[in-house]
């Protein structure tokens, strides 16, 4: 597999950073016995929070890859990508 920025590289590691922090969070808010419903709460917008990182890295993933892949005719990296739909919607 070889190794590729992604042109919104900076935006993906800020969000990343941003889940991680809330996750943690979220570890305190269990260790605290917070209120389950408030849990929940932060446990959707971490939830949220990741998808919306996923898409934008499927955007850019179509947005570049793929469109290179159709142009050489790759058929295994299209292939992956409908492999990595799959996972990423399960």
């Amino acid at each position: 597999m070889e190794n590729h920025k992604h042109p919104n590289h900076k935006q993906l590691i800020n969000r990343m950073s941003r889940i991680v922090g809330h996750s943690e969070a979220i570890k305190r808010m269990l260790e605290d016995e917070k209120e389950c419903s408030d849990i929940l709460i932060q446990i959707a917008a971490v939830k949220s929070a990741l998808n919306n990182v996923g898409k934008l890295i499927l955007k850019d993933h179509m947005n570049h890859c793929i469109v290179e892949a159709v142009e050489q005719n790759d058929q295994e990296a299209l292939k992956k990508l409908d492999e990595a739909i799959e996972k990423f919607i399960k």
